[in-house]
Parts: C-alpha cells; structure tokens; sequence
C-alpha cells in the first residue's frame, strides 16, 4: 500500500482551499492502491488556513525541538503538525505502507524541500515533519 497525499489525489485540502492533483495519484487511489491523508486536516486546521512554513530547520529539526512550525500569522502550530505527523505514522503501519507519494515544499510533507520559515518564497533542502517521521521509520517518500 501507498500513502498519498491527499492533495495529489485531487482533494482540494491545501492551504488555499485547492489541490495538487497528479494523475498517478489519482490512479494510484482509484485502483485501490493507495491511501490518502492530510496532516495539516488531520491536526485540525481548516481548509483554507493561514499558510505555515518550518522556522529554525526541517521537519527533522521539528522532531528533534531545534526548530518550529508557525503560521504567517506568528502562531505556533508546531504541537498540531507533531500530533498529526504521529497519527499518519500510525496509519502508515496500519496499513503496511513502506511508500509515500507526498506533496512537496509543505511543512508536513515535503520530502525534498521546504520553505525556508521567512515567508518570502525561499526553499531549503529537507523534509517536512510528517515526512521526517515517517523516513525515521524507514517509509520513504516520493515526489
């Protein structure tokens, strides 16, 4: 099994009420092939939220309480993205997921970049905190 995001499956969940829809995903989906989660929908933000980025590092420094998630507003939000990144974990393995096909540059699913946390369009290498977590666990994200 395949855990997707669930904004590249076509659900309009992203920050900005919208979607990342991928057609592989989507078939991946239809088939029966994958599963679909959204962490940010998961720790109970709403569709659509203040944007967030990670300040400090990555989504490993978020694990390891070297770094911070935080809205454009300056509210942290760390606490929702660690809860949620815990209970996609829990499905993943649930699941017997060893893949995950994740939307890239978001704070909970970036598997190659991220946003720098200056809210200014600047990308850093790294994962975001879901996808830390679940990389730590040996479930390797795609994109």
């Amino acid at each position: 099994m395949i855990l997707i995001s669930a904004c590249l499956a076509g659900f309009n969940v992203r920050y900005d009420g919208g979607n990342a829809q991928n057609d592989l995903a989507v078939k991946l989906v239809a088939l029966g092939k994958a599963i679909t989660v959204c962490p940010e929908i998961m720790s109970g933000l709403k569709t659509p939220r203040t944007p967030a980025e990670i300040q400090g590092g990555t989504g490993d420094d978020v694990l390891a309480g070297r770094a911070r998630v935080v809205n454009r507003d300056g509210i942290d939000v760390t606490k929702r993205y660690l809860i949620s990144a815990h209970r996609v974990l829990q499905i993943a393995q649930n699941n017997d997921v060893h893949v995950a096909f994740l939307k890239q540059k978001s704070p909970a699913c970036g598997t190659k970049l991220v946003y720098d946390g200056s809210f200014s369009g600047k990308r850093i290498p790294g994962l975001g905190v879901t996808a830390a977590l679940l990389h730590q666990r040996g479930i390797y994200g795609v994109r």
